[in-house]
């Protein structure tokens, strides 16, 4: 849904209007996607990027996989929204390698980005500070802030796919059903992790997870102004979580 609204916003027409040519113009659609290519790509790039610099620039996490460079990382702590910071430089940086009749475009997208990452972590704040005045109620609702974060993450991981499918296929059909099967495949894996409480025995899958965010999002910022193949997209994030996991257990062996 969410390439759908930021098509809506890149040719100022109505979400219901752009579901409707989906439906019944998949070509035209796609043709608009691959024209909103540039404003996907900058809103999905910021936002991961904010994911990712949050989790790095927590000082309170005491485990470090590529120790040179994490514990570096966390002295980005001290300064108040240093990610958020970093962000608006990446945009701005980018904004100028961009034909200059989309600069625009890049800059409200990835702005778009920010502000909806501050929205989420927002929210998340708000319910975790009611958590501890209503433990009952908090639960639940804190868990309700973290499924929408969790949503806007898994949607801003599928953009991406979502442009590159319309090279194999102008068929929605296809493509939902595809998207669909990787998304369950993946949400199935990840409670199977929590329900045998993997990610506690596999210390750095977390940490590759957030590398492989990472290298997403620098992939997307690169897609801006250069052609970015999907198997180098797809390899970032599978060489950084199977590298983690490969520490992982070999650290847990040697324990």
């Amino acid at each position: 849904f969410l390439p759908i609204v930021i098509v809506s916003l890149s040719v100022w027409a109505s979400p219901w209007f752009i579901i409707k040519l989906a439906v019944f113009s998949p070509a035209e659609y796609g043709h608009l996607l691959e024209q909103s290519s540039y404003a996907i790509n900058s809103f999905g790039a910021t936002f991961l990027l904010l994911v990712a610099l949050k989790y790095f620039f927590d000082d309170s996490k005491t485990v470090h996989w590529i120790g040179l460079i994490e514990r570096r990382l966390t002295r980005f702590s001290d300064i108040d929204a240093a990610e958020i910071g970093i962000a608006l430089l990446a945009i701005l940086g980018f904004s100028f390698f961009v034909p200059g009749k989309i600069q625009s475009t890049v800059l409200v997208a990835g702005i778009a980005g920010v502000i909806v990452f501050i929205l989420m972590e927002g929210v998340i704040g708000f319910f975790s500070s009611k958590q501890k005045r209503m433990a009952a109620a908090g639960v639940a609702s804190q868990g309700l802030a973290l499924f929408l974060y969790l949503e806007v993450l898994d949607a801003a991981f599928s953009l991406d796919s979502v442009v590159g499918a319309f090279a194999l296929t102008t068929s929605i059909p296809v493509i939902i059903i595809g998207l669909g099967i990787g998304a369950y495949f993946v949400r199935s894996l990840t409670i199977f992790f929590v329900r045998r409480r993997t990610l506690e025995s596999l210390m750095y899958l977390e940490h590759g997870a957030h590398w492989a965010i990472l290298g997403l999002s620098l992939s997307m910022f690169a897609s801006l102004i250069l052609e970015v193949p999907e198997i180098v997209t797809g390899s970032i994030g599978a060489f950084f979580v199977i590298a983690a996991y490969y520490s992982s257990v070999k650290i847990r062996g040697s324990i």
